[in-house]
């Protein structure tokens, strides 16, 4: 579980975040929603350690991150993993090397045993024949997969997702969404996911913080936010059309 208490964020005299309190649950889809410049991304990259709030907590399991030392906040960050939005590979490595990157920096795992695990997160993420190819020979959703696959590869208890769907089809993203569903009952991770996507808020929003104006807004579950009467949520929502068809559903 990952908790954040009073956090407080500026840039100069802009006030980013204000007083943000927040749980984020075990074996749970956390989603963070809001419009560009809410804040809800400067809250993920606090709650990754880019950026450390001025006054507030981040407590992972108990453990406040924010204020850790260098050594602790070290031994957080080998239980996170994260998938950035635009997947973050290196061009110059292969898909098998990409996935094996992490194991070869924080572990002392074999050759043999690296070879393991990488064929098994490319088995977990329907990665197919893809061991050799570069970033520059497959799609963008395998390079999602890929960096899924790279993301899980140390076993995390925590898992990060910036715009898993940015830049990918319908069809694609469902199939990202259900992945990351899997994967999070799987291995109980705490899953905070920052996204634009409604569709992704309504397949899999188990636990949904709203971010308007660096304020914590409104919170719920996707079957909560269609019946909300706050007018900042439903206003963002009626941006991607969908709230009539969510509205009927429920």
């Amino acid at each position: 579980m990952i908790e954040v208490k009073n956090a407080n964020k500026h840039f100069g005299t802009n006030h980013v975040l204000k007083d943000i309190n927040a749980t984020f649950e075990d074996g749970k889809c956390n989603l963070i929603i809001g419009r560009s410049g809410s804040g809800k991304t400067v809250l993920m990259k606090c709650l990754v350690g880019l950026f450390t709030p001025e006054t507030g907590e981040i407590l992972y399991d108990g453990r406040d991150f924010a204020h850790a030392t260098s050594a602790e906040k070290k031994k957080i960050r080998q239980d996170i993993g994260m998938v950035f939005q635009g997947g973050a590979l290196f061009d110059s490595l292969n898909c098998e090397e990409n996935i094996a990157f992490p194991l070869k920096m924080f572990t002392k795992m074999t050759r043999t045993e690296i070879k393991e695990r990488v064929n098994y997160c490319m088995d977990r993420v329907n990665l197919v024949n893809a061991n050799k190819l570069f970033p520059s020979e497959i799609s963008g959703g395998m390079k999602k997969r890929v960096a899924i696959a790279r993301a899980i590869a140390l076993k995390p208890k925590y898992l990060f997702f910036d715009e898993p769907n940015s830049g990918l089809d319908p069809q694609t993203s469902i199939v990202i969404d259900e992945l990351i569903i899997e994967i999070t009952k799987e291995i109980n991770a705490t899953t905070i996911i920052n996204t634009h996507d409604m569709n992704s808020v309504f397949e899999m929003g188990e636990r949904i913080i709203y971010i308007f104006k660096g304020e914590k807004n409104w919170e719920g579950d996707f079957t909560q936010i269609a019946k909300s009467d706050n007018k900042e949520l439903i206003d963002f929502i009626f941006a991607s059309n969908l709230l009539k068809r969510v509205k009927d559903t429920f």
